[in-house]
């Protein structure tokens, strides 16, 4: 496998979305390289950032595959093999290279041979540190540099694992210290080798300062551009390492949450999004309960919602009603087409079996059970989750929600909600008026503000999260402070947003209507419409790049939209309308052979065009990881989608809780 740009990879064979590129990288380029001078078993060492790596994207057996007997953890006491070689994935510190030499230096060294991988390039001093050590050189099987430093947590998605970039960028008292520093260069350093692993040259372009006075431009208007000048920095350095390309091969947006902030509270209706926010999960963990075999009190079974899972993927991305109906009729297909089935259900009803159908169902029985664990468990997730939704009566909450968002609802509307849903849980109220916040900012002005807290009964610190959303939005100018910490792309107010219907599509699916900011602006970036003014531009894009972009995007590049008299924008609607539809039901007859929807899509992935990778800054949601899928499937363009972190609405609002002051 060559690890060149996208295009040449998409065109030699079978084309590896983002994860598979990271997990090739390990097991073959790393691991595999090692067997050629030995067939023996293996020692594979790493440090507390490369073990995160490694567990995001690939699995124990993988390793295990690849020769590897033990894993070790770089820095805890080691039992000395010295009959057996040691591979080293670790970053290029002093304290990991002082480490290592001591493993392999003197006359009695922990291991045969060592093949040592870098995740980050290695300083001059650091090389010429391992060279001085001359007993440690004729041990060396590899001394390389894997540039591979970020965290894949999605066939389409990594993080940089900054779960504290709002505090450490965004708050108080942080501008040009040294945390600040730390966590930017950071990030962009694992940003950059993203792209010197799969061999991809990015066009750069970023979020610009809001105001349009460079006065009044505070430092968090600049941390876009910042990250994106030491991205930049950082990939000019690999251009001279082989195979790099020299001409743009995708692009690269990056953005911060203020460009947002109603996507991380809002309530997505995806069942991946609603297993998220209602459902106790440790992160893809969820616990189940099961019949104790004993008949005792119910057992507790530990599941992952994954790749792995063929329900789950093609389901996660469904609205949570059309992925309960579609459970229902996998679950009625199986039962009529599986013969153990068919058999276990007519003894129910009172029929007796034979010693025949006794046979028929232990011979039916492994993938019979295979198949109705992976189904019931979805069965049991969606009915637990619709019995939610109506437990805390969340669909009135979710319609006004949308409401606001599209410019149906206003203050009435908010008011006579928290009077006469006073069972609606705090968290949900706060998550309301910070949407509310975002669509009508002048209504919390003054005392305003701690009147709507205390029709809601929220407390201060409750109130605190609001004005922390003023600190995300950045500078206020003068002109436009009414609009400003809104998330809106214009300032128009009008009363109410005409839907603009699409020929072929209709809505399916309730409160099914709300996207987020990054997909319009996916869009446009495809077509070419991002403003430069708004969305500069860190390099000047060669002829180069300029033919391939025409050459691989789908749509031709448009005049810029002119809104005619019928669709005008109205009212404080922060979205445009759309409708749901985008991801048809690809039924299959059990969950065992279901292939993600998005699989089933792109037939023929050799004819992908160029990458496109978006960053977000101060975390990403999942309606943003739906709609990258989305993207990639409408505009035939792997979208990807890069963060410093992946937070559901609690995760979020207790990291905005502490952008002012405090700790989590």
């Amino acid at each position: 496998m060559s690890f060149s740009d996208s295009e040449t990879s998409s065109q030699g064979g079978e084309y590896k979305f983002f994860r598979q590129f990271s997990r090739d990288r390990l097991l073959h380029e790393m691991l595999e390289s090692t067997n050629a001078d030995s067939k023996s078993w293996k020692v594979l060492i790493m440090d507390k950032v490369t073990v995160k790596v490694m567990s995001h994207s690939c699995k124990m057996a993988d390793i295990t595959d690849r020769g590897v007997s033990l894993v070790e953890d770089l820095f805890r006491r080691r039992q000395p093999l010295p009959s057996m070689d040691a591979v080293y994935f670790i970053q290029p510190s002093k304290e990991n290279v002082v480490m290592f030499l001591s493993d392999m230096s003197g006359r009695e060294p922990l291991y045969k041979k060592a093949y040592v991988f870098f995740s980050t390039p290695i300083p001059k001093e650091l090389v010429n540190h391992i060279k001085s050590d001359t007993s440690v050189l004729p041990r060396i099987g590899a001394l390389r540099e894997m540039n591979l430093e970020y965290f894949p947590i999605d066939r389409q998605a990594f993080i940089t694992d900054h779960e504290r970039a709002l505090e450490e960028l965004f708050g108080d008292n942080v501008q040009n210290t040294r945390q600040f520093d730390t966590c930017l260069n950071t990030m962009a350093k694992r940003i950059a080798t993203v792209f010197a692993s799969m061999k991809e040259f990015p066009m750069v372009r970023y979020r610009a300062p809001k105001a349009s006075d460079a006065s009044t431009t505070t430092f968090r208007d600049l941390i876009p551009s910042k990250l994106a000048t030491a991205v930049w920095n950082c990939i000019e350095k690999y251009k001279s390492i082989p195979n790099f390309p020299q001409t743009e091969t995708c692009e690269l947006l990056i953005l911060d949450r203020s460009v947002d902030q109603i996507a991380p509270v809002i309530h997505e209706w995806t069942y991946d999004a609603m297993c998220h926010d209602l459902l106790d999960m440790d992160g893809n963990k969820y616990v189940l309960e099961v019949p104790s075999k004993t008949g005792g009190q119910p057992e507790k079974k530990e599941v992952l919602l994954e790749d792995h899972d063929p329900v789950w993927l093609e389901l996660r991305h469904a609205h949570i009603a059309d992925a309960s109906e579609r459970l229902h009729d996998k679950m009625t297909n199986f039962v009529s087409k599986n013969k153990a089935a068919q058999i276990q259900q007519s003894s129910r009803d009172g029929g007796e079996l034979s010693t025949r159908d006794l046979q028929k169902i232990v011979q039916a029985l492994p993938q019979y059970s295979e198949q109705v664990d992976k189904l019931s468990l979805h069965v049991e997730i969606a009915g637990k989750i619709n019995h939610i939704i109506r437990e805390i009566g969340l669909r009135d909450l979710g319609q006004l929600e949308q409401d606001l968002v599209f410019g149906d609802a206003g203050a009435k509307d908010v008011i006579n909600f928290l009077r006469m849903k006073q069972d609606v849980t705090p968290e949900n109220k706060l998550r309301l008026l910070m949407i509310y916040a975002s669509v009508y900012p002048e209504k919390f002005e003054g005392d305003k503000a701690s009147k709507l807290m205390q029709l809601a009964r929220l407390s201060s610190e409750d109130m605190k999260i609001v004005n922390n959303m003023r600190l995300l939005a950045g500078s206020l100018n003068s002109k436009k402070s009414s609009t400003d910490f809104s998330l809106k792309f214009d300032g128009q107010k009008t009363k109410q947003a005409a839907r603009k219907e699409r020929p072929g599509e209709e809505e399916t699916w309730a409160l099914f209507k709300f996207y987020p900011i990054i997909e319009e602006l996916i869009e446009n970036l495809c077509k070419g419409e991002l403003p430069k003014s708004d969305y500069p531009c860190m390099n000047h894009p060669s002829s180069a790049e300029q033919e391939s972009t025409s050459r691989f995007s789908v749509r031709k590049k448009a005049a810029p939209a002119t809104t005619a008299p019928s669709e005008k924008k109205t009212g404080h609607s922060v979205r445009s309308r759309r409708t749901p539809s985008w991801a048809k039901p690809q039924n299959s007859d059990d969950g065992y052979s279901s292939d993600s929807i998005l699989n089933h899509a792109v037939a023929d992935l050799r004819k992908m065009g160029q990458r496109i990778f978006v960053f977000m800054i101060g975390g990403a949601t999942r309606s943003e990881l739906r709609a990258c899928y989305k993207l990639t499937t409408k505009l035939r363009r792997e979208v990807v989608l890069g963060s410093t972190s992946f937070n559901d609405p609690p995760e979020y609002i207790s990291k905005m809780k502490v952008i002012s002051d405090g700790k989590i």
